[in-house]
């Protein structure tokens, strides 16, 4: 927890707004997207999604293949709290709601469907633009997957394609190498060697419109350190930190920036 508040601060200190930024791809999408205050009928699907799940008081074993949990205990844990204390907040669902909708995706992966949080935004943003994106999600949890994927049917969100597997197995796999995710929101394993491990499996699967988001880039010194890394790769061209998530482009007509931006 000090690591994290100790980090914020530093972010705080260093962040800007759209006044400090001269890209114009970086301004429209802050401008246009980030900082959009206009309510969306889909933010109210959003909710009605996450307080089905604040209602549900069951329990569930969860099978943990990342870097491990700083708020539970124990390994059996009540759906409504990993919805309260584990899953996207509203505030960042309507955010990645704004972003599918602005960048309009044909193809998307997740890795980390948890309970279906973030799904849900993706899958609204995509079908706000009447494209219904292919999205792809991937949980490593029988039992979390198996509350998502009631969750998703429930709400009609038919354009996802829920798979049980661990990561690093799905990534790896050679067909991995034919597909073209346009937008990966990465919200698994929290590790170093995990974070790296997908970077570099989906590097061949990039192109000049490909957005990826890291979600939890300053959760620990390792993760800070991951997105360093990341930052350097020579194929990265523009990123933005905005404490929680780092935003990577791969851009070939942008000179290498880099941000650090409130929101």
């Amino acid at each position: 927890m000090l690591f994290q508040i100790k980090s914020y601060l530093q972010f705080l200190w260093h962040s800007k707004n759209e006044h400090a930024v001269h890209s114009p791809f970086v301004f429209s999408l802050l401008t246009k997207c980030f900082y959009d205050k206009k309510s969306k009928p889909e933010y109210a699907v959003l909710r009605k999604y996450r307080n089905s799940l604040l209602a549900n008081y069951n329990t569930i074993e969860v099978t943990d293949f990342g870097a491990g949990s700083k708020v539970f205990k124990s390994n059996t844990r009540s759906i409504t709290k990993i919805a309260k204390m584990a899953g996207i907040s509203p505030k960042r669902a309507e955010l990645l709601f704004r972003i599918t909708h602005y960048f309009q995706p044909d193809s998307i992966l997740e890795i980390g469907t948890s309970l279906g949080l973030a799904t849900a935004a993706l899958s609204l943003g995509s079908k706000s633009i009447g494209s219904k994106a292919k999205i792809t999600t991937l949980e490593g949890c029988p039992n979390t997957m198996a509350i998502a994927k009631s969750q998703l049917q429930l709400f009609q969100f038919d354009n996802v394609h829920p798979i049980v597997t661990e990561f690093s197995s799905f990534l790896d796999d050679i067909q991995l190498q034919t597909l073209n995710f346009q937008l990966v929101y990465f919200d698994g394993n929290h590790s170093k060697k995990a974070t790296l491990d997908y970077f570099e499996l989906l590097l061949p699967t990039i192109t000049n419109e490909t957005v990826w988001i890291f979600d939890d880039i300053h959760w620990s010194p390792e993760m800070k350190e991951v997105w360093h890394i990341i930052k350097k790769h020579p194929k990265v061209t523009v990123t933005i930190d905005t404490f929680q998530w780092g935003f990577v482009f791969f851009r070939r007509e942008q000179p290498k920036e880099h941000f650090i931006i409130r929101i």
